[in-house]
């Protein structure tokens, strides 16, 4: 009898509080908004639910794993998705001119969805290792380390999560001692190109011109951000739509069940990527405020965890996956509110899902574990 109370005390401290409310209140929002962007209580609202038990099972399973368990898996984790990565490119499921699903026979699987966690945990793992060495070595090591999944997921083509894999790996490495003086050039060259591009717009979105690194859709999905208006009923539809509705919530919004661009279905994807746009419709500038809200205290929260961890490993982990709720949010929101091009990117929490809730899930537990091992060790 005293082992159940022991694992029962043990399971009820696996959870960082502060975090577990502020997903709590993310989830009742998630699920409120998705009732209204499938007008009821069908099959995806059904789904979503599960779906989100599902990623509450994952982040306490995850919660109860020690970081110094976690260290070691990082490495396995780290490999056998490469490893599913180079399957994807080998025999992988081709569906809308991507190749990124491998069918295994029981299961179907997108291992770009796995690297998000991957990655970051085999960053933080060969961080945590080669303390006290060369820190170029160590910068060059993990750039190599980061770029060989991220190539794979661009090529299947999957830029969104690249970007995202992308994102949280590269914030491992900042994080793990990379000097801002080295991100002067990077940042001077993307200032340029973006410059280029929006001085040279009308010669290099014409048909026929190749961009070299970005494939057709791609080119045609940054021309349209730039000017909506050249295929308002093709590419252009999703973000004119998306910002018709976001700027027509106004301060107070519409109401909940009444935005009319989402149930009159002129928003594309309103229960994944564009959710936000039902969100901003029925609930107004102020709603929009309050979501921003909960996802900074959210993100508040995961760099919290960090700055408190016992380890390098637990410090840089937390923070890559703190940045990688914000790069997440700015993506999405950046996208339908017409200041990103559309790249798929969900809205945390909110966009309908099971791979991604699950991937949140996870992310939520390992930073719920690093919290509770510093709690334990103090």
């Amino acid at each position: 009898m005293k082992r159940v109370w022991q694992w029962v005390l043990r399971a009820l401290t696996a959870f960082d509080w502060p975090l577990l409310v502020l997903l709590m209140l993310m989830t009742i929002l998630g699920l409120t908004v998705m009732h209204s962007a499938v007008g009821g209580t069908d099959w995806r609202f059904a789904d979503q639910s599960r779906n989100f038990l599902i990623a509450f099972a994952a982040m306490w399973i995850t919660a109860l794993l020690p970081p110094p368990l976690l260290m070691r898996l990082a490495l396995p984790a780290y490999l056998c998705g490469v490893a599913l990565l180079v399957g994807v490119e080998l025999v992988g499921e081709t569906s809308k001119g991507a190749t990124r699903w491998l069918n295994l026979g029981v299961v179907r699987l997108q291992p770009s969805e796995f690297m998000k966690i991957a990655v970051p945990m085999m960053l933080a793992w060969y961080f945590h290792r080669n303390q006290g060495g060369s820190r170029l070595l160590n910068i060059l090591a993990a750039s190599v380390l980061l770029l060989i999944p991220f190539l794979l997921i661009v090529k299947q083509p999957d830029l969104g999560t690249a970007l995202l894999v992308f994102g949280t790996g590269f914030c491992v490495i900042y994080f793990g001692g990379l000097s801002f003086k080295l991100l002067l050039p990077a940042a001077v060259i993307v200032v340029s190109g973006i410059v280029a591009v929006l001085y040279f717009e009308d010669q290099i979105c014409q048909p026929g011109v190749d961009w070299v690194l970005l494939h057709e859709y791609q080119k045609h999905r940054v021309c349209t951000l730039l000017d909506p208006s050249s295929d308002p009923l093709g590419k252009g539809f999703h973000t004119i739509q998306s910002m018709i509705a976001v700027g027509s919530g106004g301060i107070y919004g519409k109401g909940y069940l009444q935005g009319t661009q989402s149930h009159l279905d002129f928003i594309p994807e309103r229960t994944t990527d564009f959710v936000f746009a039902v969100f901003a419709e029925e609930f107004g500038l102020y709603g929009g405020i309050m979501l921003l809200a909960l996802y900074a205290l959210l993100i508040f929260r995961g760099l919290t965890i960090a700055l408190q961890a016992h380890t390098q490993f637990g410090r840089l982990l937390a923070g890559a996956i703190s940045m990688m709720f914000f790069v997440y949010v700015f993506v999405n929101i950046g996208m339908v509110t017409g200041m990103l091009p559309v790249v798929g990117v969900p809205l945390p929490f909110m966009s309908y899902g099971g791979t991604a809730l699950l991937t949140l899930g996870v992310a939520s537990g390992l930073l719920m574990s690093i919290s509770r091992y510093r709690a334990a060790e103090k």
